[in-house]
């Protein structure tokens, strides 16, 4: 059935998310493993965390909004994956730091995906007074953002330059 409403919509992008997140968090330890360098680790490793916490949140928002939270397959994230999944495997042949720049690059999209898809839904539940998926969105929504300013960071101070060498 097509979606009436905003209302609709915003569901249906709730459920996009949490299939989303879901995948994230199967994703993320194989970055993990294959990064080398330690601050890129540990971001990813810290942000496998916040996923968790995401999913959480994401289930708390349907439970705030009288639903079921169940999960809608994101074509999107599996894309993004699939293209993670492909370049690590070809990580054997990549040098250690052009591999961590790669993955930033990986890890970046999947972020600008979600803050997209986060900023939409935020949009949304403000625009309909939904006050606690509000509240829940923009926490998670402040983690992806800030997540994707570490990776900047990293990128920017040390892990682009070690690769052009």
């Amino acid at each position: 059935m097509p979606m009436q409403s905003l209302h609709e919509l915003m569901l249906e992008e709730l459920r996009d998310m949490l299939h989303a997140e879901k995948q994230l968090l199967k994703a993320l330890p194989k970055m993990i493993d294959a990064a080398s360098h330690a601050g890129l680790r540990s971001a990813l490793h810290h942000h496998l965390g916040e996923t968790e916490d995401q999913i959480t949140n994401l289930k708390a928002a349907f439970k705030a909004l009288g639903e079921r939270a169940t999960s809608k397959r994101c074509r999107a994230m599996e894309g993004i994956i699939k293209e993670a999944d492909e370049l690590l495997e070809e990580a054997g042949d990549i040098p250690d730091a052009v591999l961590d720049a790669a993955i930033i690059g990986m890890a970046q999209k999947v972020e600008h995906y979600e803050i997209a898809s986060y900023g939409s839904i935020l949009a949304y539940s403000q625009l309909m007074g939904h006050e606690a998926v509000t509240k829940l969105v923009q926490e998670i929504l402040a983690q992806e953002e800030n997540a994707d300013k570490t990776l900047s960071g990293l990128a920017e101070s040390e892990i682009n330059s070690m690769a052009m060498a």
